[in-house]
């Protein structure tokens, strides 16, 4: 049986995502308020901003999930599959 390992995040790359995420996100809400527009369009903009926010964190969610359900029935599989191979005897007469 062939045992995959799961690549581990470093804590370097996930303090490097979570700063560029916060560094990005405070640049557009400074950007949208030092915009010369009226409130109302500056409050639209920040909805936006939200929720373009929100559906790429859904989204990674859907990857990410959709991604452990195949892990998880591959590996299911190879188990089967293993079984089958061990228990096999290409020798073994059968009995009447």
């Amino acid at each position: 049986m062939e045992i995959t390992t799961q690549p581990k995040v470093t804590a370097a790359f996930y303090a490097q995502a979570v700063a560029s995420f916060g560094i990005g996100l405070f640049a557009l809400g400074i950007g949208i308020y030092c915009l010369p527009v009226g409130g109302w369009i500056r409050a639209f903009l920040a909805i936006g901003l939200l929720y373009v926010v929100t559906s790429s964190f859904t989204l990674a969610k859907t990857i990410r999930d959709a991604q452990d359900a195949g892990t998880v029935v591959r590996r299911v599989d190879q188990a089967r599959i293993d079984k089958l191979l061990n228990e096999h005897d290409p020798f073994k007469t059968p009995s009447v």
